[in-house]
């Protein structure tokens, strides 16, 4: 199910406001790099890969109207517009790879006209969009091999279309599965607290006439208790060299479950995920956000409104709990530093 996720028209970032869905498609055209920071902040862009093509695209933004004199000013400019996308969000590394990217090109290119650099850089952010799509549909090919006729599959958070620029990463595997004739269902969860299961994943994965069951995220024990999911599929946001993976909070505890009921789980996610440049997930920054996500539902307070918050984004999940990793290049296994060590960006 390709959707128009993320895209460049007309001088501008055109991106599905996803705080809206799935009662309301709205396609905003941003033309503003301030916006597009809050944008991704307040995750109308939203999804790993996704951010990663708005930072690209952010600094084209930031840069159009550039009154740099030389080409030192020009790309001081660069490099306070990249340091500002950067600071929208801490956890997926798509964003600072995008980034570094196009950091790097400015470099590489600073003594020609800036309006060379500029078109330049803008060429750049489209070859990372269209990376994505590509990726998006490799990974989608190698993971629907993983599903069987028959399968019940569980997935938590939101990683199809809505999260890439084309397929997505767990989502586009299931995508790929149904194209090619295999039936399935999929439980999704809810994805509290902001839903983005309900809100967003249903809303694919219907769209796409797949058999879709939504579930609280407390329930999934239940049903893996009973025997009833063959195996679960989530995306990521940074993926350590030893193969530990940051998710949506709550990924941590399906993988726990899954373990203890030896349903097979796979993390599904492009190259441009993987940080190879840390041990472990003990390094990946957890984002931790306003606690109204918390005491709110979708704006309606649901809790004393001075009631303390923890209200983490994402957990680590240990790659000893992941069956496989599933790339653009390939399916990867255990033992995940010896198979990613073979994986340069």
């Amino acid at each position: 199910m390709p959707v128009a996720t993320i895209s460049w028209k007309n001088g501008k970032v055109r991106y599905i406001d996803q705080t809206l869905l799935p009662h309301k498609v709205k396609f905003v055209d941003c033309g503003d790099v301030k916006k597009l920071w809050s944008a991704i902040k307040r995750l109308e862009v939203r999804g790993a890969p996704a951010i990663g093509i708005a930072g690209a695209l952010g600094v084209v933004l930031g840069t159009k109207d550039s009154k740099a004199k030389n080409s030192g000013q020009f790309l001081a400019e660069v490099k306070r517009t990249v340091k500002y996308l950067a600071s929208a969000r801490p956890t997926a590394v798509n964003l600072f790879w995008a980034l570094e990217r196009m950091e790097c090109v400015a470099k590489t290119h600073n003594k020609l006209s800036f309006d060379k650099i500029k078109d330049i850089l803008l060429a750049e952010a489209l070859k990372i969009l269209d990376e994505d799509k590509k990726a998006c549909r490799r990974m989608a090919g190698y993971g629907a091999a993983l599903v069987k006729n028959g399968d019940v599959i569980l997935t938590h958070c939101n990683a199809g279309g809505l999260a890439t620029a084309d397929y997505g990463t767990a989502l586009g595997v299931l995508f790929e599965a149904k194209r090619q004739g295999k039936r399935f269902s999929v439980y999704a969860d809810e994805t509290r607290p902001l839903l983005q299961g309900a809100r967003l994943t249903t809303w694919e994965l219907m769209h796409e006439k797949i058999d879709t069951t939504l579930i609280c995220d407390n329930m999934a024990a239940s049903l893996m208790a009973k025997g009833k999911i063959d195996k679960i599929f989530v995306g990521a946001d940074r993926i350590a060299r030893n193969g530990d993976a940051a998710n949506k909070i709550g990924t941590y505890s399906l993988a726990v479950l899954a373990k203890h009921h030896n349903v097979p789980f796979y993390v599904v996610a492009p190259v441009s995920t993987f940080d190879l440049k840390i041990k472990s997930g003990k390094e990946i920054p957890i984002e931790e956000r306003d606690g109204d996500e918390v005491r709110c539902i979708l704006g309606k307070p649901i809790a004393p409104k001075n009631v303390k918050v923890y209200n983490p984004a994402f957990d680590v999940t240990p790659n000893e709990l992941i069956a496989a990793i599933v790339t653009e290049r390939g399916i990867f296994r255990k033992p995940y530093t010896k198979s990613l060590g073979k994986l340069k960006k």
